[in-house]
């Protein structure tokens, strides 16, 4: 096995996969006690060979593999990177780039949705996967062999996993179907925290105005402290306490400490001290009352003609997908579908790219009332026809 923990094995690592026209990546990490992931270890698999590197060892700097992420000319894959590639994003302030992501392409290639590392391997090799290393404190030291072997499968098995789906891909012109999640899979913005908006992930009851101007303070607080402190959210103040306070606005420290389950840490010390100045501030700035309109975005209720062509669409939809082997969710889902059949269309996807070739052109056939199912008798299935329009 190939353990890289000194510097010069990584220059020599990272020059022979800068010659690689495509690498497997995957990264063990924590984050249990802190806010942004601790890098614990970086596997890496290549035609002829497999490493792990050791973040954690003494002195080793990793900007040359680091220059390998940023090479254009080396195709880095990944199985569901949305982590891995945060965990570079903070580390190097940019993206890695190219990248192919197995679990969106698989989604376009009949496997199921968010579809697991070990389902696909399974899927595409037949090879079940040992499990038993899953639990691993990936920050402790030494690491015995049976926990860096099972490291390294989630490399190795995915160079199997992507040539099977490339080839899917080209066979079937589908390449361009993963375009659009691949490039929102690589936006930035993605990976920047935003404590202006930490508010939408707490659940509650309250939906005045008033209350949410002063939970989306109170939670951008919270956000911007563990930020600092590099903690988890819930090591300050938990979502619950956070809205028990919204909800009180207590001005005094006698107040904060008669609030439901407040901590006496909290309301005898700093933390009670800044919630009181947040409180402070939020009471002299204006009401968002445009929050009250984003707040947990409601189910509206929509026309019934509406709602019987969108239980049609749905039986569309399936049926498409089902021929063309492609999970629905992947081409539509419930909010897109009723958006179409109440005439929303602006930015709707269904009308865009291939998804709009798959399956919008049909849909839109039925909605102006020239698409119609039938059962071929002859092949035994149900099918889709666009009447023509006749000519005069």
């Amino acid at each position: 096995m190939r353990f890289i923990n000194n510097n010069a094995d990584l220059k020599s690592l990272s020059s022979e996969l800068e010659s690689q026209e495509f690498i497997t990546i995957d990264t063990e990490f924590v984050r249990e006690k802190t806010y942004y992931p601790k890098l614990c270890l970086i596997q890496v698999g290549w035609r002829d060979g497999a490493a792990i590197i050791d973040p954690l060892a003494s002195g080793l700097k990793l900007e040359p593999f680091f220059d390998v992420l940023h090479n254009n000319k080396v195709l880095k894959v990944f199985h569901s990177a949305r982590q891995d590639l945060e965990i570079f994003y903070h580390l190097t302030g940019k993206i890695p780039a190219p990248v192919f992501d197995t679990q969106i392409a698989a989604s376009v290639c009949g496997f199921g949705y968010h579809i697991s590392y070990d389902a696909l391997v399974q899927g595409v090799t037949k090879t079940e996967l040992d499990k038993s290393s899953r639990l691993t404190d990936w920050s402790l030291r030494p690491l015995d062999n049976n926990q860096l072997e099972y490291a390294l499968r989630d490399v190795t098995f995915l160079i199997p996993c992507y040539d099977y789906l490339v080839k899917y891909l080209n066979n079937h012109q589908r390449t361009s179907w993963i375009e659009d999640e691949t490039k929102a899979l690589l936006d930035e913005a993605c990976y920047r925290p935003n404590p202006d908006a930490a508010w939408q992930k707490i659940k509650h009851s309250a939906h005045s105005a008033h209350f949410l101007s002063i939970l989306k303070d109170l939670a951008a607080w919270r956000e911007l402290r563990a930020m600092q402190y590099n903690v988890p959210r819930k090591t300050i103040i938990r979502d619950e306490l956070l809205v028990a306070i919204a909800s009180s606005l207590p001005k005094t420290m006698d107040d904060l400490k008669k609030v439901r389950n407040m901590r006496s840490d909290i309301a005898g010390g700093k933390l009670g001290e800044e919630i009181l100045d947040v409180l402070d501030k939020a009471r002299h700035k204006p009401i968002e009352t445009e929050l009250k309109k984003i707040d947990r975005e409601k189910q509206v209720k929509i026309p019934c003609g509406a709602m019987a062509l969108t239980e049609v669409l749905k039986l569309l939809l399936k049926i498409k997908c089902d021929q063309e082997g492609v999970i629905q969710t992947v081409v539509a889902g419930d909010q897109e579908l009723r958006d179409f059949a109440c005439g929303n269309d602006q930015d709707n996807p269904i009308l865009q790219g291939w998804r709009y070739e798959l399956f919008g052109k049909d849909a839109l056939a039925f909605r102006k009332g020239i698409g119609y199912l039938c059962y071929d008798t002859v092949n035994k299935k149900i099918v889709i026809n666009i009447q023509k329009k006749d000519k005069k």
